[in-house]
């Protein structure tokens, strides 16, 4: 998955480029345009333009907004070629950037649906390759017939009662009938209005709650952009209008957070973008240990305003989502906000909540599955011995699990920690794309199920996973260093190297980012970029191994063996006094070339339960060693072999 130069640019018409993308749920708010006072009749289907209605010897046949108009062109110019730019401008304003090639192929293919119609063999629609459609069938023609008994009135006064009452009731039956079949929601990040940076936790955490609590309620007609992008716009002086332009969202919600005298005063608004009116607000006034009622509260307000009705399923998942206990509530916002900070120091402080929460509340999933996520990625992102994180992670995750299987972050978690700790990558695939089908919009899911698909070598599975990923969350640096890792294993260095430094453009701070640049810089024989990239990852990464050890395989690749010699000596002098991953040391003997040494280490590595022998299947570091005997007898100890359409 190859992303184009222009989004590099990290301008905000970048942004906008970005997240309209394929699955962006963009339409147009044009009114019908085929004459009102038509119907069309073919081989025993019925098109009242007016009542704007397909009927078959079945009754009616249901079509959205979209392939209904460009039905309705194509009857209008049947027999003559309909070109893609006639189709587009019909569909879509000019000033809305989406990706016409899916959308027009997509209402081409629910018409044909309708119509039992086959691409092969057209009865109905006939593609021109490369040019457009053709409608081919028999067409006959009627005026509407009008009502009966229907009043006849002078000329001007009908003229002027029927251009206001269509107005009216075109506008009322098209949100009515025709709002989209899904419909995209952001969720801004809640302003704390106070002078306590205390409540900074509450805001941030109330916002992502609602955004996850959303997420869940009715995944085919709700989806919720990310909370990574989301969070870009804090404190933000963008209107709302381009905010919703640029993460292609129908519907803002508008929230802030005010303490006073002791309680908290939470003011909302559902925001409908198109023409920025304020279809819904409301204020909740409660103490500070009420927050949790109020979550649920306004998560069924929001979804019932935008979706019109909520079915009881719907309600009662919205019931279970949470704890009932709000001091464990307010726990686990606290660990929220630690967690999604992402340094060793705030992760430690993210478990000493998220524990306490579970300790009130034994049966609170969410809690445990955000400890469970802490323990599974902290050997990668800290080099946590897995031999300590392994237990503690599975234990989390059972919790969660036992506590509530169906909800997406228990389900992800479990995927994760049988991912990267147990190596049962058939369990944790299946895991993860439960999660998905819980929450489609659920991010985290996306991304370890894309990258247990890379290492699995099924890379072309991996990159769309990560490409929805991207467009679920496009300004999640993660997300694009994990597309990037995943297009470097599938040996598209350029496409690897881009992503790298769209990574770096979204979160200069990231280290990984700068890491992937410098993988993709080493594999491209760059070795300029290649140093800077890795300097600038081990600086940023806190000591991490993985950059360090990358810097001395670069060195030695570049054949300046004592500078590699001396990293490997600063790794095992490290690894006597802290746990250093013995494949830290083994990378940069494969640097050196040394295999007795190289296999030596790996072995370590598998007593250590190491996790960054996942990345042996496919890493193209390794290549070099695939043909050794030994290399594949590890990976069969390590269970790899025997992952889903595991690489060679």
């Amino acid at each position: 998955m190859r992303l184009p130069s222009s989004w590099t640019d990290p301008s905000t018409a970048c942004v906008s480029r970005v997240l309209r993308g394929p699955f962006a749920s963009v339409y147009s708010t044009h009114m019908p345009t085929g004459d009102p006072h038509e119907i069309y009749s073919f081989s025993g289907f019925t098109l009242d333009v007016s009542r704007y209605e397909l009927r078959g010897a079945g009754g009616a046949i249901r079509l959205e907004r979209q392939p209904m108009e460009l039905l309705i062109l194509l009857l209008e110019r049947r027999g003559q070629l309909v070109s893609r730019a006639d189709i587009v401008a019909r569909l879509w304003p000019k000033d809305v950037f989406v990706d016409v090639d899916t959308g027009i192929n997509t209402a081409i293919r629910k018409i044909r649906l309708a119509l039992a119609d086959r691409p092969e063999a057209p009865a109905f629609v006939e593609t021109v390759p490369g040019k457009g459609y053709r409608f081919v069938a028999a067409v006959e023609v009627a005026p509407a017939a009008p009502p009966r008994g229907s009043r006849r009135w002078p000329p001007a006064r009908l003229a002027k009662g029927v251009v206001a009452l269509g107005l009216l009731a075109g506008f009322v039956a098209y949100w009515v009938w025709h709002e989209p079949a899904r419909v995209t929601l952001a969720v801004l990040p809640f302003e704390n209005l106070g002078i306590d940076p205390d409540l900074d936790y509450l805001a941030d955490g109330l916002a992502e709650d609602v955004i996850g609590t959303l997420g869940q309620v009715d995944a085919e007609r709700l989806g919720v952009i990310g909370r990574t992008s989301i969070m870009r716009y804090k404190k933000t002086t963008r209107s709302l209008a381009d905010i919703g332009r640029e993460l292609g969202a129908q519907y803002l919600v508008e929230s802030s957070l005010r303490s006073e005298n002791g309680k908290l005063r939470v003011t909302t608004s559902l925001i409908r973008v198109r023409d920025q009116v304020r279809i819904w607000s409301a204020s909740y006034d409660r103490e500070r240990m009420g927050v949790l009622g109020l979550q649920r509260e306004l998560s069924t307000a929001i979804a019932e305003q935008v979706l019109r009705k909520l079915s009881p399923d719907h309600l009662g998942a919205l019931a279970r989502r949470q704890t009932r206990n709000p001091e464990a509530y307010d726990l686990y916002l606290r660990g929220l906000n630690y967690a999604n900070q992402r340094t060793p120091a705030t992760t430690r402080q993210a478990v000493a909540y998220y524990e306490r929460a579970t300790k009130l509340d034994p049966d609170y999933a969410l809690a445990w599955s955000g400890l469970a996520d802490v323990y599974s990625s902290s050997p990668l992102n800290g080099d946590a011995p897995p031999s300590v994180m392994a237990p503690r992670s599975q234990e989390a995750a059972q919790h969660a699990v036992r506590a509530d299987p169906d909800l997406a972050e228990s389900q992800a978690a479990l995927g994760a920690f049988k991912f990267l700790l147990e190596w049962d990558w058939r369990g944790a695939e299946t895991a993860l794309r439960r999660a998905i089908a819980v929450d489609p919009g659920y991010v985290p899911a996306h991304l370890t199920l894309g990258h247990l698909l890379s290492q699995a070598g099924r890379s072309r599975e991996a990159a769309e996973v990560m490409r929805r990923a991207v467009v679920l969350d496009p300004l999640f640096a993660m997300s694009q260093a994990l597309s990037s890792q995943v297009a470097f294993q599938a040996h598209n260095y350029t496409a690897a190297l881009e992503l790298a430094h769209q990574t770096t453009v979204i979160a200069p701070e990231f280290w990984i980012g700068h890491m992937m640049v410098g993988q993709a810089s080493v594999q491209m024989a760059d070795p300029d970029l290649a140093s800077q990239a890795l300097a600038d990852a081990e600086r940023l990464s806190g000591g991490n191994s993985k950059p360090v050890s990358l810097r001395g395989y670069f060195l030695a690749r570049s054949g300046r063996i004592g500078e590699a010699r001396d990293v490997l000596k600063t790794l095992e002098a490290a690894a006597r006094e802290r746990y250093v991953p013995p494949y830290a040391m083994a990378l940069v003997e494969a640097g050196l070339g040394d295999r007795e040494a190289v296999f030596e280490w790996l072995d370590r590595a598998y007593a250590a339960r190491d996790i960054h022998l996942i990345f042996l299947t496919v890493d193209p570091k390794w290549d070099p060693y695939r043909a050794d005997p030994r290399f594949s007898a590890l990976l069969a100890r390590c269970g790899f072999a025997g992952s889903p359409q595991a690489a060679p």
